[in-house]
């Protein structure tokens, strides 16, 4: 499997199973291939990859800038990230992450946020200690990974693209 930054004859593929791989998730708004879209209109998609074995996407994922209490330093945000569906819990969503915050930390950020299951990216070296809150959601579900400097406090935004 070869991990790379997506190309424009990638973004169709992506949208594709962007779509396939939300589609029966229960927390899933349906939002989520906008979103990307959203991004890489609006120049926040900062690092996107994808998963790629014998020529076919399995996966993406995608990372943008995040503010907290309004200030950026060097913040970012993962998700969405989509596997195909007949390959999820294979470690492909893991490897993806793992090259992200590579690319991430080369590039100097401070962290990386995300929403969601601790259960899930736990393993991946998120974790919350509730000092980071986005809206009214359980601060356990707002986790964080720091790459440089201290931990994060204080409110959680994402892209502009996530509001839309």
């Amino acid at each position: 499997m070869l991990i790379r930054i997506e190309t424009p004859d990638d973004i169709d593929a992506i949208h594709d199973l962007t779509s396939i791989a939300f589609e029966p998730m229960a927390y899933s708004d349906g939002t989520e291939v906008a979103i990307i879209g959203r991004l890489r209109a609006s120049g926040d998609l900062t690092v996107s990859l994808v998963a790629e074995e014998d020529g076919e996407i399995l996966g993406h994922v995608a990372f943008s800038p995040v503010t907290i209490d309004g200030i950026h330093a060097g913040w970012f945000g993962l998700g969405p990230i989509s596997v195909k569906p007949d390959r999820q819990r294979q470690g492909i969503g893991k490897a993806l992450i793992a090259s992200g915050l590579e690319l991430l930390e080369e590039m100097g950020a401070s962290g990386c946020a995300l929403i969601g299951n601790p259960d899930v990216y736990r393993g991946a070296g998120f974790s919350s200690d509730g000092r980071l809150s986005y809206h009214d959601l359980d601060t356990r579900l707002v986790q964080h990974i720091v790459l440089h400097g201290p931990a994060p406090s204080g409110t959680l935004r994402f892209a502009p693209a996530f509001e839309s």
